[in-house]
């Protein structure tokens, strides 16, 4: 029997078990929810949409598709840009955005416990509150769920001083492919005893199960930032400036760089008032009242050697705020152009310059648009293919400078989809779920079965890249790099909670 011809069954199992306010069948309500932010991933037709309030709900839809194969596509607000949320065929959605409670703020302990659904900025407001701090504040903080921070460990412009979202997460409840229900970690400041299964589980986007529950750190409200932005007139000086300032000992709580294609895209929404020939910004803050303005003078005098055109220090917290506008306003600016593929790589701080001057040459060398914005204080940054998608020759050449792959995807998200199948019980997934018939291989319940990684062609992106972190193609991880997003390749799906 294929996944296709049971699906009818399945649905119903789902509305007699949840209700129909928790299943939804209706076409355009299931379809509006197939897909993230990825403009350029391949789209499944989902079966049916779960939007579940409590563990229990989730355990009960698991176990009713993992009973008839079905795969399973769990998802958080849909913010992703890779098409980890996007629905396979005759999926189950999973939505967890109902699931949105702060279920406990501890001051003492400083720790809270949230559920899935909880937006980032919601749950850093409410802390605050309490004279607390939740530093995790990804790009999309207003939209995006702990959930999702959680699966994908997100970072976010303070990772240069606070790190990413595992730094802060204390303890997990998670649902298994089988329905079954999984506590790891502790509610204490320290836990050592053990393995540590409960970071085995951040990072590991779904493939490993459904996060229902989160234990996170968090810290004492940190000042009010101070802020300095510095203007170049060439992106190699600005990286430059970067890797010394880091040197000298500075402890930003935010670095951020935009290049001069990045400007040019914000500025079309926004005047943002630069000097005459700015072809590159970068974004300081400090946190610490003790050292902010040594550290600030020293930003101010690092970029003047290196050449920087203007150096400004905002007066007051405000001002500041108006200064790092422009770097959240990268990802709108973007949105507003048209499609994008969007990477997202980490190079050593002392190789930025080689990376942004190798990206240039690729929108040159393609004609096509090719932005670069982010956190170069820890060397993660986003290289962005804009372009039409209704022109077929410019879509030709975008490919290339991404990916160069002949299916019209990237090396990187044709091994997503390569990858996303679904949840199912017997191991988190397979490809007898997409194509709808059995798999020949024997079943082994609560594993996932490691395949060697896909080798598409590289494309010009993809080499630079690895060039800058000094990977040889013959030891590269299945994206082609060794920085953010690397790995094996395992015949799961990646879900994007």
């Amino acid at each position: 029997m294929t996944v296709t011809s049971i699906l009818p069954e399945v649905v119903r199992e789902l509305v007699d078990a949840l209700g129909t306010d928790v299943v939804a069948t209706d076409s355009d309500v299931v379809d509006s929810h197939a897909a993230d932010q990825a403009r350029f991933c391949p789209v499944g037709t989902p079966s049916a949409l779960v939007r579940p309030r409590s563990t229990a709900e989730v355990s009960v839809a698991l176990q009713v598709a993992a009973r008839h194969g079905v795969p399973v596509v769990p998802q958080g607000a849909r913010t992703g840009l890779s098409g980890g949320a996007n629905a396979v065929d005759g999926c189950v959605l999973l939505s967890l955005v109902r699931m949105d409670q702060i279920l406990r703020i501890d001051v003492g302990e400083q720790i809270a416990v949230v559920q899935p659904g909880v937006v980032n900025a919601e749950l850093a407001r409410a802390v605050a509150g309490h004279g607390l701090f939740f530093p995790p504040d990804p790009a999309s903080r207003e939209s995006s769920t702990i959930g999702g921070n959680v699966a994908t460990n997100a970072g976010g412009l303070c990772c240069v001083k606070y790190g990413v979202t595992g730094d802060f997460v204390h303890a997990l409840e998670v649902v298994l492919a089988d329905g079954s229900v999984l506590r790891t970690g502790r509610a204490t400041a320290k836990g050592v005893a053990g393995y540590d299964l409960t970071h085995l589980f951040v990072g590991s986007e779904g493939t490993l199960g459904v996060i229902t529950e989160v234990t996170l750190a968090l810290r004492p409200q940190a000042a009010a930032p101070h802020t300095a932005a510095a203007c170049f007139d060439n992106v190699a000086a600005a990286c430059e400036a970067v890797n010394d300032y880091m040197t000298a000992g500075a402890r930003p709580s935010m670095l951020e760089l935009m290049d001069g294609p990045t400007l040019d895209v914000v500025s079309r929404l926004r005047d943002l008032g630069l000097p005459h020939g700015t072809r590159a910004l970068l974004l300081v803050q400090s946190d610490d009242d003790r050292r902010a303005t040594t550290d600030l003078e020293e930003f101010a005098r690092v970029c003047a050697r290196r050449g920087a055109i203007e150096v400004l220090v905002a007066d007051d917290p405000a001002e500041g705020e108006l200064l790092v506008e422009a770097r959240r306003l990268v990802r709108p600016a973007h949105e507003a152009l048209g499609a994008e593929m969007v990477d997202d790589v980490c190079v050593p701080r002392g190789r930025l310059a080689d990376l942004l001057r190798g990206i240039e040459q690729i929108g040159q060398d393609h004609n096509v648009l090719v932005t670069c914005a982010g956190h170069a204080g820890d060397g993660n940054m986003h290289p962005s293919v804009v372009f039409d998608a209704t022109d077929v020759a410019m879509v030709a050449r975008a490919q290339a400078a991404f990916g160069g792959h002949a299916t019209g995807l990237g090396p990187r998200w044709h091994h997503h989809r390569r990858a996303r199948r679904g949840v199912t019980q017997n191991g988190l997934a397979g490809d007898r779920t997409r194509r709808g018939r059995p798999s020949r291989a024997p079943r082994r319940q609560g594993r996932a079965r490691p395949r060697p990684p896909a080798q598409p062609r590289q494309g010009a992106l993809r080499t630079v890249v690895m060039r800058v972190v000094g990977v040889d193609e013959g030891h590269q991880g299945a994206d082609g790099l060794s920085g953010a997003g690397g790995g094996r390749g395992f015949d799961v799906h990646v879900v994007n909670v």
